[in-house]
């Protein structure tokens, strides 16, 4: 098989995707969590799918995030081609370009499906703080 590329690695990165609306928040100071267990991405080098589960947790300031217009963006990774841990940090840009929020965390637990049952692979997760940093760290998780 070819050698990962940088064409492999930008893949998906610039994609247009539905639009994030969004809602007044009523109240500050607490946070929101949505899971969605059902991901699914396409790998850019091979185009094999890609499954797991994306965790998205914030404490919203002035807007969050309406959760249809949410689901139908993450719907649109199924076509996308594009590597988990880029998906992760997209996710988290976008989330944070649209509602601006005191600090976002997106998760994502990939799954092996090969077999009987999908197995844990990686745990990819990005953050943002009220500074715009972006922090991103990978584990491995074996069984």
């Amino acid at each position: 098989m070819a050698d990962y590329t940088s064409e492999h690695a930008r893949a998906g990165i610039k994609t247009k995707l539905p639009r994030l609306d969004t809602w007044p928040n009523q109240f500050p100071g607490y946070r929101i969590v949505t899971r969605y267990s059902e991901y699914t991405s396409v790998c850019p080098k091979t185009g094999l799918p890609d499954y797991g589960t994306i965790t998205i947790e914030y404490e919203p300031k002035k807007s969050c995030l309406e959760l249809k217009a949410l689901k139908m963006y993450l719907l649109a990774y199924r076509a996308l081609g594009i590597f988990y841990e880029n998906a992760v940090n997209r996710m988290l840009r976008d989330i944070v370009d649209a509602i601006h929020p005191a600090w976002c965390v997106v998760r994502a637990s990939a799954r092996i499906v090969m077999g009987p049952r999908p197995a844990p692979a990686s745990l990819t997760s990005a953050a943002r703080n009220v500074s715009g940093l972006a922090l991103i760290k990978v584990r491995s998780l074996t069984r």
